[in-house]
């Protein structure tokens, strides 16, 4: 579909971030193939937290840097473009950025707000839809808190002519069943073919009809377009448009080791920061932002709250290339879970928390 610029309709979106927040990576071909164009700049993790970028380039030949001739050619032909940010876009943010860090205002809230709006509104974009996170997993890890910044963020787009929305949403346990770069595109991929965990299945979802609402298609059910396949056509064409190959075959750690279970009962917690950080600690994520990563590391979880357990069968199957790096990862997640009597089974709380906009 060959998209003339002035037929664009663009609705990105933009997270905060959490832990197996592999979202972006079905959401962006999915509304595509709905007939939105979705400019999506991203970025790459840092701490417990994934970076997009980072599981894109797990895949073989993938680029992450695009000219602004390509980012428009691409948009217009696939209907979508996950990048890194160029240099000319918002450049006093990258300044800010280093003085937020040196100057101990990271937490800021109108100023991760500015920072965040700054570069969607650079985008041109004419509708944003924001997913922030609450909860142990996420940068903001308490609802009133989450619920300022989606507000400001909210308020800043509608100031400059984008009309913004904004979902919470549940980050006190990790999305889907992996954390990891191509432990994640490989679920992805699950979703996109129709399939996936149910959790990610579902925000992909809210997220997609959200976008769709703001760009004036909400006739179309993106439900329809992961399960005839249009999505994944457009993933394959948006991937190979920044010279990956989709139909590679994705990494591989070259060591895996088994968690398993202490106890039988009903899984009550699984939390998610902790399954960042033994991600992060087997190689999946970086403390600086000069740091390699390992494309095959990550935990794949194999239950999670609600799910009956059984002691000695498996919890978790972390993935590392260096196996000197297990037992860190280990000693992080003994804390991460909770099990409890069956007759203690829990109330899941939703996933979409509240909307703001």
């Amino acid at each position: 579909m060959d998209r003339g610029d002035d037929q664009l309709r663009r609705s990105p979106a933009a997270a905060t971030g959490g832990v197996g927040d592999k979202i972006t990576l079905p959401l962006s071909p999915l509304v595509a193939a709905c007939g939105a164009a979705v400019p999506q700049l991203s970025g790459r993790g840092l701490g417990h937290t994934g970076g997009t970028l980072d599981k894109l380039e797990s895949i073989s030949g993938w680029r992450a840097s695009v000219t602004s001739a390509e980012f428009m050619a691409q948009l217009r032909d696939v209907g979508a473009v996950i990048c890194a940010a160029g240099d000319d876009l918002a450049p006093a943010d990258k300044k800010l950025y280093a003085l937020r860090d040196v100057t101990g205002t990271v937490e800021s809230i109108p100023l991760i707000a500015s920072s965040i709006m700054s570069k969607k509104i650079a985008e041109g974009t004419g509708a944003l839809v924001l997913d922030v996170k609450v909860g142990s997993g996420a940068f903001m890890k308490d609802a009133t808190t989450a619920r300022e910044l989606a507000e400001t963020m909210v308020a800043l787009g509608g100031d400059h002519g984008v009309k913004t929305v904004a979902l919470l949403t549940n980050m006190e346990t990790p999305l889907g069943l992996t954390a990891g770069n191509a432990l994640e595109v490989r679920e992805s991929l699950d979703v996109l073919e129709g399939g996936g965990p149910e959790d990610v299945v579902e925000l992909t979802l809210a997220l997609a009809r959200e976008m769709l609402a703001a760009a004036g298609l909400d006739d179309v059910d993106p439900a329809d377009r992961l399960k005839d396949g249009s999505a994944m056509d457009v993933w394959r064409r948006m991937i190979r448009a920044q010279g990956g190959q989709p139909e590679a075959p994705l990494p591989e750690a070259r060591e895996t080791q088994v968690v398993a279970a202490p106890a039988d009962g009903v899984l009550v917690r699984l939390d998610a920061y902790a399954v960042g950080v033994a991600a992060w600690r087997l190689g999946a994520g970086r403390a600086r932002k000069e740091d390699p990563v390992q494309a095959g590391a990550g935990v794949v979880m194999h239950a999670k709250p609600g799910a009956t357990v059984r002691g000695g069968e498996p919890l978790f199957t972390l993935h590392t290339d260096t196996p000197e790096r297990f037992q860190r990862a280990i000693d992080v997640l003994n804390d991460a879970v909770t099990i409890a009597p069956d007759e203690a089974r829990p109330d899941l709380p939703s996933l979409v928390i509240d909307r703001v906009g």
